[in-house]
């Protein structure tokens, strides 16, 4: 039942931030550079997942792996060197270091001196004004922000529960302990975090098997790009079993799969949940609130929850599932929560960029051509493949494109595909082009220094110069030039 307690006159703080994630944090910094009296509330760890489980870590894994990846081919740069041995241990405590580095620029002294009264604990709201911390302790605000993340979605398979399985959040600590990688993996989802933990722990060592229900890997990104990196997966030695089923686990680690050829088992070592992850909405007493739908927050483009004054950001509103997309968020949110009920701005997604860091990279912002196409406008597509820059040739990764949507008849950008190295990097003068409304013309006046991989966008957008000549003035100056040679 929802509690609809009298609306107190006095506050004890303006904005009240639950979760302390990327969107917590970020959060809480805007309400303390504008003055306002915020309190930070987490229970677990500040810096969310992204520190502790997720963005940081999985890329400290990625390095490693990049490396040993590196030197086993190193024969194609002409450099001989013996068979890389892997130090799992040694791998994995990097990891933790690289999270120690990082952990000061979230942690509670530095946010404590930017003036955010930080709070170690469990938030529970027990009216839409109030909320208790540990059950002894109660603040009242005008505002709240619900930044509690979200959580590996896990499958009710038969036999999961005794599999042993591990998620994205717990494979940290439980690989820390070993001195091995695991044998046999099996990675059940094909999406970014699927993907980037099968190269990563094939390389290191492991035999993986990647199961995906889908046809294919990496849905939301444009199918010849999810293609290479389903190719550069295979060629790495990761078994990828598309269009296949989970059907259960078995007590003996056999996971049963199923396909149009019929059942088949996997024998396994270790198996971790990449299957999505679900918005963390319960236990903050939300629920008596009447503000969670169907396990999810119901939130409109402001942010807002069903009661106005409390807004979310970051995965729990369940808009995208991105760090920077998190931070974007919280700048809505606490802008909306700390000027209601003045001013509102709707949160904009039209320029939010995401990367899967596989190797090839695969970087993508705005519209797919398939989303193109559904959304049923006219379009234009510029493409430049990258075997043909100068410096993806020196290099020796000529793997990957540019591929740039425009809206017909005007080189605005509606969004861009980068697969190759460095697509992250490259996509990034893209992001701000849309950003500010600036057209491929602006990109291919703009000096770019050689060789560098952003030359890719430039000659991306050389393309497009080149289909869009003005024919009929080139058809003068070449009769102009005719008549002045005499």
């Amino acid at each position: 039942m929802v509690n609809r307690a009298t609306k107190p006159k006095r506050f004890d703080r303006n904005l009240i931030v639950i979760g302390a994630g990327s969107a917590g944090l970020v959060s809480a910094y805007i309400a303390a550079m504008v003055q306002a009296k915020v309190t930070l509330i987490e229970a677990h760890q500040m810096g969310g997942d992204c520190l502790n489980t997720g963005c940081v870590p999985s890329k400290a894994l990625i390095k490693s792996a990049r490396v040993a990846h590196l030197v086993s081919t190193a024969a194609r740069f002409g450099i001989e060197t013996p068979t890389p041995v892997i130090n799992f241990q040694t791998v994995m405590q990097r990891i933790r270091d690289v999270i120690t580095a990082i952990e000061p620029h979230d942690s509670v002294e530095r946010f404590t001196s930017l003036g955010v009264d930080c709070i170690k604990g469990y938030a529970r709201f027990i009216d839409p004004w109030t909320v208790e911390i540990d059950g002894n302790r109660r603040l009242t605000a005008q505002s709240f922000i619900i930044a509690t993340g979200a959580e590996p979605l896990v499958p009710p398979l038969p036999g999961i529960d005794k599999s042993g399985y591990l998620t994205s959040e717990t494979l940290w600590n439980e690989f820390a302990k070993r001195r091995v990688p695991p044998k046999k993996l099996v990675i059940l989802g094909g999406g970014p975090i699927g993907c980037e933990l099968a190269q990563s722990f094939q390389r290191l060592g492991a035999q993986v098997t990647l199961v995906e229900l889908a046809d294919r890997l990496l849905l939301k990104e444009e199918a010849e790009a999810a293609a290479l990196v389903m190719e550069s997966l295979r060629a790495d030695g990761v078994e990828i079993l598309t269009g296949h089923k989970a059907v259960r686990f078995e007590p003996d680690k056999r996971l049963i799969v199923e396909a149009s050829a019929g059942l088949r088992q996997i024998i396994y070592d270790d198996v971790i949940i990449a299957m999505g992850r679900k918005p963390r909405v319960t236990g903050f007493g939300l629920e008596e609130l009447g503000l969670v739908v169907n396990g999810k927050l119901a939130v409109d483009g402001f942010l807002r929850t069903n009661m106005t004054h409390i807004l979310c950001a970051g995965d729990v509103a369940g808009k995208q599932q991105l760090t920077h997309g998190g931070s974007h968020e919280a700048w809505y949110a606490s802008v909306n929560a700390l000027a209601r009920p003045f001013r509102k701005f709707k949160a904009d997604y039209r320029v939010l960029p995401r990367v899967t860091y596989t190797e090839p990279e695969l970087a993508a912002v705005g519209l797919t051509e398939a989303d193109a196409v559904h959304m049923g406008g006219a379009f234009e597509v510029t493409r430049y493949d990258l075997d043909e820059l100068d410096r993806a040739i020196a290099e020796g990764e000529r793997t990957g494109f540019v591929k740039i949507l425009t809206a017909a008849g005007s080189d605005r950008i509606l969004g861009a595909t980068v697969i190759g190295e460095n697509a992250g990097e490259i996509l990034a003068e893209i992001t701000f082009a849309m950003k500010h409304k600036m057209g491929l013309r602006k990109i291919l006046a703009t000096i770019h220094p050689y060789p560098t991989w952003s030359e890719a966008t430039k000659y991306a957008a050389g393309q497009y110069g080149l289909s869009h000549k003005p024919e009929g003035l080139l058809k003068w100056a070449e009769r102009w030039f005719r008549w002045r040679r005499g």
